[in-house]
């Protein structure tokens, strides 16, 4: 039966206001395109496109030219041999991005979210780590996973990399130092700038790769034969393409932008500059965006949070909004920042420095006694800070009573108490809701003046950090309801529950143990929450901790609000760091488009142009940790390296076919135990049971197990700690039984076959300690205070 054709009418665009506001001469929305063409019987050529459209005037014609173009550039439609448009985003043809695996495989995420879809060697010959793409899905793997086949390459994300240049047999190549890129990039012989053989290089792809070639590049700088002490940030870049110039179009606005805020900036806001509003951030913090006031009301709290109002300088579509896209986020490294905004905006005209005006948009809400929120409101405001607090000084004067420090600031001392009154409030409703929360360790890394590690150290979370984490999750739950309420199109927060793999490993695990999470088939947070509680007094809760976290999935941003499983929020956005995140920004122009008289569906973003972003977002949040762990992997290994032959005590953080990790005491560094390092025995890994079991001595080494490691060797260049295994430790911290022959190379070992070799663990991202966002914090190291991922 052939499909009726839907009526090709323009003027019944839903979005048909929302371009008018863009373009001069509009053309039919992408979102009517696309539901025209999917629903006509077959592919639809542009002139067939045309005359459906009954568009005849040049300049109409040329509007859909250039709109089906840009739609076949972001994977919204591709075209058939015959010219035809064909929807993507069907049941079988999905756009998204590829992730590349070291071993030649690869997967690929749709833009549409759902189950990662396998790709073979095959076709991840024609495509490197990074790139988006349209996959058609074509049935399941010999694993059952969904597998896919490439059908159009939509975005190179590689225009150079970092690696090692070799040569043999006079061809020369380059193998990438990002594991994800499993090509090597060949270097013709006049291409090579005089590298040495082994040296670390950066080359520029002119070819990428095809089904029969791989990439084609030249070297276009020379790093030298190991990473310099005080490059090792600058090589992280590198290597994973965090931008770090600015275009030149983004300086020629800037210069445009005044130094300090006018006096036409501030007309038609309301005026907040008389409200006690202060930032609360670490001593080494140096872009505020977010200010906040409590006080008292009848029935509750009254919670004013004032944010940086980027958007009244960033506006759509100029330079500093698209290089800003590109960016994504704020990149926060040990000892330096690659800041979404230049310094000009993010430490200054946008940062609510105190004593002087800033422009902000606020969250105003009214919270009840027992911390839920009752209603809210948003404004654009204009605001001047009362004071820069620390945290540590700020917890001092409302949990320790420093009597001076109360006096020193006696004046905000009363409404730094409401804060704290307001903070137990919301404490108690964040319980009762049942969020998780995870007991781990933050770090940080402290340098000397001369950018040589002192030590790495634990950062201690107090109450001051908590308040401010409350305060940044009520606005950020407030905005996504408005966003709701308003249909304003716009990115959401959204982490989902363990899917049903990850759910039945962590019962099978549990079982083991002895215990069981709630809630059957759909386990809630209240659930995990539960189940927390009730291990805090068992002597392997931290192994228990660990593998619940490990659980869960990451959070994404998407247009459609699924609810943050780990705050247990229905719904969840990000509003609270337009100054490091574009998200926020998006937030805040949506809101800033009702606060103009706007209504939320006429908010000029649709839906695809929404999940794209969302899906890059979410890439550029991962490049970020990524490149940041990288960083510090270096700076680790450079710190510990003169400590070869040293022995610790540590902790097993990770099991894995190949050895355990673990982390070091006192130096809060990871080094690998090669499990040809361990007892002369054969030990077989459950992945389940996260232990090695040795199948003649009956030895098992568990994740959590306390133990004593000698370092053995160090290698910053590839980011390894080896470590031999000297024993297990018992409760008091004896050493329990000394490793048979564990101590011996691995040469000497029966021929064994040796595996990976281990290094300096990449751990999951840490929450910093001003965080509001949903994954529970994860053990690891810190970003610098102040550079609060929410």
């Amino acid at each position: 039966m052939v499909k009726k054709k839907s009526p090709a009418n323009p003027a019944s665009d839903p979005y048909r206001e929302r371009e008018q506001q863009k373009y001069d001469n509009p053309v039919p929305s992408r979102e009517f395109l696309m539901d025209f063409i999917a629903d006509q019987a077959r592919p639809q050529t542009r002139d067939q496109l045309g005359r459906a459209l009954e568009l005849e005037d040049p300049d109409a014609l040329e509007g859909l030219r250039r709109r089906l173009i840009a739609m076949e550039r972001d994977g919204q439609v591709i075209r058939n041999r015959r010219g035809g448009y064909v929807p993507v985003d069907n049941e079988e043809l999905l756009r998204g991005r590829i992730i590349g695996h070291q071993d030649g495989y690869g997967q690929f995420a749709p833009d549409v979210g759902g189950e990662r879809i396998y790709i073979s060697p095959r076709d991840m010959r024609m495509v490197l780590h990074g790139d988006r793409a349209v996959v058609r899905v074509t049935g399941t793997n010999h694993e059952g996973q969904p597998a896919g086949i490439l059908v159009e390459v939509l975005e190179r994300a590689n225009k150079t990399l970092v690696g090692r240049f070799h040569e043999e047999s006079g061809v020369g190549f380059v193998v990438p130092s990002n594991k994800r890129l499993h090509q090597d990039v060949i270097v013709p012989g006049d291409a090579h700038k005089n590298a040495g053989n082994g040296e670390l290089v950066v080359v520029q792809i002119s070819q990428q790769p095809t089904v029969r070639r791989q990439p084609i590049g030249e070297v276009i700088q020379v790093l030298g034969e190991h990473i310099k002490p005080g490059t090792e940030i600058e090589t992280a870049q590198l290597i994973y393409g965090i931008p770090m110039e600015w275009p030149e179009a983004v300086q020629k606005e800037l210069q445009r932008i005044p130094d300090e805020v006018t006096e036409a900036d501030k007309q038609g806001r309301k005026d907040l500059r008389d409200l006690p509003l202060v930032t609360i951030d670490g001593a080494d913090a140096r872009d505020f965006d977010d200010a906040v006031f409590a006080e008292p009301k009848p029935s509750g709290w009254r919670l004013v949070v004032a944010i940086a109002d980027v958007s009244h300088y960033v506006r759509p579509g100029s330079a500093l909004d698209r290089e800003a896209r590109n960016r994504g986020n704020s990149v926060y490294f040990p000892r330096n920042v690659v800041p979404m905004l230049p310094e000009k905006l993010s430490n200054g005209l946008c940062s609510l420095n105190p004593d002087v005006d800033r422009l902000c948009m606020v969250c105003d809400m009214l919270i009840g006694s027992g911390g839920a929120i009752r209603r809210s409101s948003f404004y654009r405001g204009v605001m001047r800070s009362h004071a820069r607090l620390l945290y540590d000084e700020v917890a001092a004067m409302l949990v320790d009573g420093d009597q001076k420090l109360r006096d020193k600031h006696k004046t905000l001392v009363p409404h730094l108490e409401n804060l704290h009154g307001l903070y137990q409030s919301l404490r108690k409703a964040r319980n009762r809701r049942g969020a998780i929360d995870f007991d781990t360790t933050e770090t940080q890394i402290v340098f000397d003046d001369n950018g040589i590690i002192q030590n790495i150290e634990p950062v201690e979370r107090n109450d001051a950090h908590r308040l401010i984490e409350e305060c940044m999750l009520a606005a950020n739950q407030a905005t996504a309801r408005y966003l709701h309420k308003q249909k304003l199109p716009s990115l959401f927060r959204n982490h989902e529950g363990p899917d049903e793999d990850r759910l039945d490993n962590l019962n099978r695990f549990l079982a083991e143990t002895g215990l069981k999470l709630g809630g059957g088939d759909d386990p809630q947070p209240a659930d995990f929450a539960k189940l927390l509680r009730s291990v805090q007094s068992r002597p392997d809760k931290h192994l228990i901790q660990t593998v619940m976290l490990r659980s869960l999935k990451q959070a994404v941003y998407h247009p459609e609000n699924t609810g943050h499983f780990g705050l247990a929020m229905d719904e969840y956005a990000h509003f609270t760091s337009p100054i490091r995140r574009y998200p926020d920004l998006l937030v805040h122009r949506g809101i800033g488009h009702v606060a103009d008289g706007g209504k939320g569906p006429t908010f000029p973003v649709g839906k695809d142009e929404l999940l794209s972003l969302g899906e890059h977002l979410s890439m550029t949040e991962r490049r970020a940790d990524e490149a940041t762990r990288d960083a510090e992997a270096i700076l680790k290994c450079q710190y510990i390296r003169d400590k070869v032959g040293e022995e610790f005590n540590g902790t097993v953080t990770g099991v894995t076919g190949f050895g355990l990790f673990v982390e070091l005491d006192e130096l809060y560094v990871d080094g690998l135990v090669h499990v040809t390092q361990l007892e002369n025995d054969f030990f077989r890994f459950d992945p389940i049971g996260h232990h090695l079991t040795g199948e003649r001595t009956g030895k098992v080494y568990r994740l959590t197990d306390r133990v004593r490691v000698r370092i053995a060797r160090v290698d910053p260049d590839e980011r390894k700690v080896d470590l031999a295994m000297l024993g297990t430790l018992d409760p008091n911290g004896e050493l329990e039984e000394a490793a048979e022959g564990g101590d011996r190379p691995a040469a000497k070992r029966g021929g064994r076959k040796r595996g990976p070799k281990g290094g300096v663990k990449k751990q999951p991202k840490a929450e910093s300690a001003k965080s509001d966002d949903g994954e529970p914090a994860k053990k690891g190291r810190r970003r610098r205070s102040g550079s609060r991922r929410r």
